[in-house]
């Protein structure tokens, strides 16, 4: 299916392009996110009516997320959970803890934003963990894991 794209897509292309996708990925997932629309006639020429009102929507959400990725920067996250002699948690830290303690420190973020790409964290001690902000600002902060015995 041929459709444009109304917002950056990662691996994907950025505003305005005319890509060819499989009919779900666009159908279930593109389309109603609202990062895209079929790419007729008559959207083509909406689209370009539009185009500089969508190019300022997108410049402004990037300078919002780069703002809130100036402050979100170098910030340690402190969680404690039950651990183990070993270091080993009963349990794990996942995207969701960390999204609710940067909350609690005045970070409002979606849990998706958080990103962990060995997994969740399953001892104590120290981790790095990325923080997609926007497409183009992810940010990487500091998760400190301690254990309460």
């Amino acid at each position: 299916m041929q459709i444009i794209l109304l917002d950056k897509v990662v691996n994907l292309g950025s505003l305005g392009d005319v890509v060819k996708v499989k009919d779900g990925y666009a159908r279930n997932y593109l389309i109603p996110q609202g990062k895209a629309k079929r790419a007729t006639t008559a959207n083509l020429a909406e689209f370009e009516a539009r185009r500089a009102e969508l190019e300022r929507l997108a410049a402004e959400q990037l300078a919002a997320a780069q703002a809130q990725g100036e402050k979100l920067a170098g910030v340690t996250v402190a969680i404690s959970r039950k651990a183990g002699v070993d270091g080993r948690l009963f349990g794990s830290v996942t995207n969701a803890d960390i999204a609710e303690s940067l909350k609690g420190q005045g970070f409002p973020l979606e849990k998706s934003a958080v990103r962990m790409p060995t997994g969740p964290l399953k001892m104590v001690g120290e981790a790095q963990v990325d923080v997609a902000l926007h497409t183009d600002v992810v940010i990487s902060i500091n998760v400190v894991v301690t254990g309460d015995n």
